[in-house]
């Protein structure tokens, strides 16, 4: 009878020590972070250099954690090593529905507005942009744009460019690829997007066609001043601290920076 009992005790702890090795074991980690409030002093994961990186370095007392790509700073949230994320609300959405077991806190940081950084050099090209900005806002196609993309199920294009030779020459975007749902990249290596869409419309009304090159979110600015790129379009909100390196175009979208933390 000793030995039988014995032998129940070793086939239990087997079990348990299997279901630990397996992850079974594992408990979600808790939530730290109920309100805007709850973020003084804790780890709030960001991007790098973006307005959600600026926000959190005003917390008092926080411990920002820079990640290159906000996936990045969402799967650490979702690990336990931040205690939530300042992120883009479109974004965050998505985040959110890849991740699984996290939420938006009901409470918006901030609100914000994007817009197409220009070289400082070339008041032209950003006249021409405004130009063909406001025309697009007036014909619906910006609004048809964005809605399809944020609230349809848009995997690649929800626009449709107009046939001809683009006899104004070629219009280089710079972007960083890792912002779905602006910007993101297909399997093919194709970069998809409401930003690209977008762009794709502004370049069929100045007759260009449009060229999209992939960078880090770090660099877009930067490509633009140096002239490498002709715009940078990359869910960028516009800023003081950006206005001193480029100019801005009108604000093609309204957005808000959000908190993800976990369930």
């Amino acid at each position: 009878m000793r030995k039988n009992i014995t032998k129940k005790l070793l086939l239990i702890v087997l079990a348990c020590m299997m279901a630990f090795v397996s992850g079974c074991g594992e408990q979600p980690v808790a939530n730290m972070v109920q309100s805007l409030d709850d973020l003084e002093g804790k780890k709030v994961g960001v991007q790098l250099k973006t307005t959600g990186d600026v926000y959190a370095s005003d917390i008092k007392d926080a411990e920002v954690v820079r990640f290159n790509r906000g996936i990045d700073a969402v799967t650490a949230l979702k690990k336990g090593v931040v205690d939530a994320v300042i992120i883009d609300d479109a974004p965050a959405n998505v985040f959110v529905g890849e991740v699984g077991g996290l939420k938006l806190l009901d409470e918006p940081f901030a609100d914000e507005e994007y817009g197409i950084a220009v070289n400082k050099n070339n008041p032209g090209l950003l006249a021409d942009i405004n130009e063909a900005l406001e025309k697009l806002q007036n014909d619906g196609t910006l609004d048809s744009i964005k809605d399809s993309w944020i609230m349809g199920d848009v995997q690649e294009s929800a626009y449709e460019r107009k046939q001809g030779a683009h006899a104004n020459g070629v219009l280089k975007m710079i972007t960083n690829a890792e912002f779905p749902p602006y910007e993101s990249m297909t399997e093919d290596g194709r970069i998809v997007g409401m930003d690209v869409d977008i762009m794709a419309a502004v370049c069929d009304e100045l007759d260009m066609e449009l060229e999209v090159q992939n960078t880090s979110f770090d660099s877009v600015i930067a490509s633009v001043e140096k002239g490498a790129s002709s715009v940078a379009v990359s869910g960028i909100t516009i800023t003081q601290e950006r206005m001193e390196h480029v100019d801005f175009s009108n604000p093609y979208t309204k957005a808000k920076q959000v908190v993800i933390v976990r369930e």
